[in-house]
């Protein structure tokens, strides 16, 4: 190690903060097609050390993050915003995602099973976790996607819960480029349908906007034993229960469609 890597500090970064960060690398080595070895080895960090921070199994450090930037040449770090009070700020989250309390959303906090169309297999349903939860360095509910069977793809990102349209955003903004849930408030049971617009990978490194329905169901009881992820396809035994739930965004128009037929997304 030479002498100036010694000198960069192993100050652990807020979880917020680690958690947009995982998401901004796993991006990056998505759009390079480039494996997490290759940019261990090219950050000089460990395989294991990378892994644990991507999969969230502990902060990443500033050092880590200073290498990352430099192998990736990008920016890993946002701005810090300006000093306010602190009472304020460990209670109410920024008016531009809705001035909301942490007393006001708590029952939003929680584990999901998420289900949309699968993008990848025509007929099929695509399945993983999206866990919603406080924050209190940014003061505001944030999420993140896992059990995701293209895990580098996973996102995260801020919930904004503004009072005037009823509705609940998950949005990602990496670098300018945004990802959206708009989902209805919760059901009785908890339950949340819209829509995500979002883009999907196709040929080669072209990304395509692609809009879809989108069901999050709360994983509790059974479910949490018993939830599956991937792709789900026609004769699995969870199928016909995962259809109907995201047949209801359409049946009981959580989200409208215009000019799309039956069965299309």
């Amino acid at each position: 190690m030479s002498p100036i890597e010694a000198e960069l500090p192993e100050t652990e970064l807020p979880d917020g903060q680690s958690r947009l960060i995982a998401a901004a690398v796993r991006e990056a080595l998505a759009r390079r097609r480039m494996s997490r070895q290759a940019l261990a080895d090219a950050a000089r960090i460990s395989i294991s050390t990378l892994e644990k921070a991507l999969s969230g199994r502990r902060p990443f450090t500033l050092a880590t993050t200073i290498r990352l930037e430099e192998a990736l040449g990008l920016p890993l770090r946002t701005q810090a915003p300006a000093p306010v009070a602190v009472a304020e700020r460990a209670r109410h989250a920024p008016e531009e995602f809705g001035s909301y309390t942490r007393e006001a959303v708590a029952f939003l906090e929680g584990r999901y099973l998420t289900l949309r169309p699968s993008f990848g297999q025509a007929g099929a349903i695509f399945a993983y976790r999206t866990e919603i939860a406080w924050d209190a360095d940014s003061a505001r509910l944030v999420f993140r996607e896992a059990e995701r069977l293209d895990a580098p793809f996973a996102q995260s990102g801020t919930v904004s819960v503004p009072n005037q349209s009823g509705q609940i955003y998950l949005v990602t903004n990496f670098q300018g480029q945004y990802r959206l849930a708009v989902l209805g408030r919760p059901t009785i049971q908890g339950e949340m349908f819209g829509i995500l617009t979002t883009l999907f990978s196709g040929r080669g490194t072209q990304l395509t906007p692609a809009a879809t329905p989108i069901a999050l169901v709360p994983e509790r009881g059974a479910l949490a034993e018993s939830a599956q992820y991937g792709r789900i396809a026609a004769g699995m035994a969870c199928e016909p229960t995962y259809r109907r739930l995201l047949d209801r965004v359409r049946e009981d128009v959580f989200a409208v469609f215009p000019g799309c037929g039956e069965g299309t997304a």
